[in-house]
């Protein structure tokens, strides 16, 4: 590998894993292939500006296109003592993740965010674990309730209040905690609006998402999917009793060409939907007031020319991944030389993808007006992300309003601006301006 050195310095405990990996590799991944980024895919945090730089060796043309990941030390000792092998490959090319993603003959999506499992439970998250073609008949199932007309006309003058009433609370203090206070909040909001929750679940929902994607710790994990499915449960009984206009109610009462759900359907779709709803945007929305307080260039270009926001919402979502989606093989094949088994894991690395030069020239410079902006932040493929849409519409309308009244900002002093760049994010992030030229609504 040309760059293991460099990863090896970021990350020092890279070669006791890359050893442990060399010995007890699959004997379909050759020896030059084994590279160690689990760190960087959850657990390395910097302070840099661009805090997806460290990655963009991996998309190099002389790094290989097929990679292995070793497991955790963990991982690989429960798998080579039950005899198989533990780890993934790694994809980190643009053109390479783009494959993986589309290509549903060769690599499968069952059992993506199960985390359900871990408690006993057998519903699918539907429709992120299911293949074609069963999968079209629930995307389309949910489709109306995500289609741009659909956001323009019913949510988005809701997205447009709620940012405009917490704007409101903060513009005169002169300063705000961007990611605790403004990025946690405001997409929840909009979902739990979108799903019809009540709004005194709103500190439940956030602790019992935290503690499922972030503790690490098992008994925490089964907690929160005890008490989450448990109200979601409680919650569709309700909206049976009692039908309104929300999403959860719509999937209650719903039929599929003339066949109402199974009770497993229900619960699998309202479970993916409260899964993938609560911290996506939110972590966004962080690293988003991040890079703009340490890069002010941006906030210029931005507040100077409002009409590049579409695309530099697409830009930032374009240089913060925040997700590697992973699939398994479906069967036997060879790819880029290496014999692929069927069951192998595959992991799209969108940090090193979305700064793929091949398809982004100048990968790393902010470009609000970049061309033909097709990231993987999104995925790509049937899978693509069902709330797409409205995640770029909360993003719009936060960056119109926000630029309306908030002068330039910056963090403030003595702040702790390190970034994990993923989902985690970053906890905290007190932003400051001059209060006294904030502009009135």
């Amino acid at each position: 590998m040309t760059d293991q050195a460099t990863l090896e310095k970021i990350f020092p405990q890279s070669l006791d894993r890359i050893r442990t990996a060399m010995e007890n590799r699959p004997d379909n991944v050759p020896q030059d292939r084994v590279v160690d980024i689990s760190t960087g895919m959850n657990a390395y945090a910097n302070d840099l500006v661009d805090p997806y730089e460290p990655f963009g060796w991996l998309a190099g043309d002389d790094v290989p296109r097929m990679l292995y990941n070793p497991a955790s030390g963990m991982e690989l000792a429960a798998a080579t003592g039950g005899g198989s092998s533990a780890g993934n490959w790694v994809v980190t090319h643009y053109e390479d993740i783009g494959r993986v993603y589309s290509d549903n003959e060769c690599y499968s999506n069952a059992g993506t965010a199960e985390f359900q499992r871990l408690i006993g439970e057998t519903f699918r998250s539907i429709p992120l674990a299911i293949d074609p073609p069963e999968h079209s008949q629930y995307r389309m199932f949910l489709w109306p309730h995500f289609t741009p007309a659909n956001i323009t006309h019913n949510i988005e003058p809701r997205i447009r209040e709620v940012v405009n009433e917490m704007i409101d609370a903060v513009a005169n203090k002169g300063e705000a905690d961007m990611a605790w206070d403004f990025a946690r909040v405001f997409p929840v909001r909009i979902f739990m609006g979108l799903m019809g929750f009540p709004d005194e679940k709103f500190d439940d929902f956030l602790s019992w998402e935290w503690d499922i994607l972030h503790s690490n710790d098992f008994d925490k994990i089964q907690d929160a999917l005890r008490n989450v499915l448990g109200f979601l449960r409680s919650f569709i009984e309700e909206k049976r009793d009692n039908p309104d206009e929300f999403l959860t109610s719509a999937i209650v009462h719903g039929d599929i060409k003339g066949r109402k759900l199974t009770e497993d359907e229900i619960i699998g779709m309202t479970w993916f939907l409260w899964l993938g709803g609560l911290d996506t945007v939110a972590a966004t929305i962080a690293q988003m007031f991040r890079r703009m307080a340490m890069q002010p260039d941006i906030q210029k270009t931005i507040r100077d020319n409002p009409e590049c926001i579409n695309g530099a919402v697409e830009e930032f979502l374009r240089t913060q991944p925040i997700l590697s989606s992973g699939r398994r093989a479906k069967k036997d094949f060879e790819w880029h030389g290496i014999q692929v088994r069927k069951g192998d894991s595959f992991t799209c690395f969108n940090p090193s993808g979305n700064f793929d030069a091949a398809q982004f020239p100048d990968p790393r410079t902010f470009n609000p007006n970049r061309k033909g902006n097709r990231h993987h932040t999104f995925v790509s493929g049937v899978h693509i992300c069902l709330g797409a849409h409205l995640a770029r519409r909360e993003l719009r309308v936060l960056l119109q309003e926000w630029f309306k009244r908030i002068p330039e900002f910056h963090i403030a002093p003595g702040t702790d601006s390190t970034l994990y760049p993923t989902l985690l994010g970053i906890r905290n992030l007190h932003i400051e301006w001059d209060a006294t030229k904030v502009m009135k609504a």
